[in-house]
């Protein structure tokens, strides 16, 4: 089975992800992130400083790395977020600015000819995001959005523009008639969830599932862009 645990930013997906590849043994993909990508594409840059068609450059990186990485893994995957993600991300960011923040005021976005044609070129990506999407995955577990955002300097800060992504990605699911389960609660509740929805045989328990998740997930390298860039040039 290939199945995608879906959510807006903030919500575990990753976590969760992780536990659940545990659990179950079935590997887990995802794809790149801004973090990693930024060095290597656009060097001494951060996320804030670049313009709609550096966005689209890093975003069709992020959707050809997680192809690349599923393709790998025929015989079924756990996926941390899909192409969806990337593109609902990207669309959301006509509505509420280049760089959203708690700064935007959502009404009066300035919709400059620079930004409407970032609109135009997003119609065209969510063709083949779709497309990939609807070929790619059995069914999504979606996270609702539970509880604040993580404030870490790399995330989006505006609540409004969660909202507006994951009022994107269900509505865009359910045009593509992919099975979705919302779960939310705890990390042991969702899983226990998941487990009864798909009928997975566990490989361990859901306790030492989430701790090996918790140390996987400590070890992630969560530096900014630009103090990844020393690695890159050395």
């Amino acid at each position: 089975m290939n199945l995608s645990i879906s959510g807006t930013y903030s919500v575990g997906k990753t976590l969760t992800s992780m536990a659940l590849a545990h659990l179950t043994g079935i590997p887990r993909t995802s794809a790149p992130t801004m973090r990693e990508l930024l060095p290597i594409s656009l060097p001494g840059k951060t996320l804030e400083e670049c313009n709609g068609a550096e966005l689209i450059m890093l975003i069709t990186r992020r959707i050809q790395g997680r192809a690349v990485a599923e393709s790998h893994l025929p015989n079924g995957f756990i996926s941390d977020g899909s192409a969806l993600h990337e593109w609902s991300y990207a669309t959301v960011r006509v509505k509420v600015g280049i760089n959203p923040n708690e700064s935007v005021d959502l009404d009066n976005v300035e919709m400059t000819d620079e930004v409407r044609f970032y609109a135009e070129v997003m119609k065209q990506i969510a063709i083949p995001a779709k497309q990939h999407t609807k070929q790619s995955y059995d069914a999504f577990v979606h996270l609702p959005i539970e509880f604040p955002i993580v404030e870490d300097g790399h995330r989006p800060v505006n609540e409004r523009f969660r909202q507006l992504a994951e009022e994107l990605l269900l509505k865009t699911l359910e045009e593509l008639e992919i099975p979705v389960h919302v779960v939310g609660g705890t990390i042991p509740e969702r899983l226990a969830k998941i487990v009864d929805i798909f009928g997975f045989t566990p490989v361990m328990s859901i306790e030492e599932a989430i701790d090996r998740a918790e140390d996987e997930y400590s070890r992630i390298d969560t530096r900014n862009e630009l103090e990844r860039l020393a690695d890159v040039a050395a």
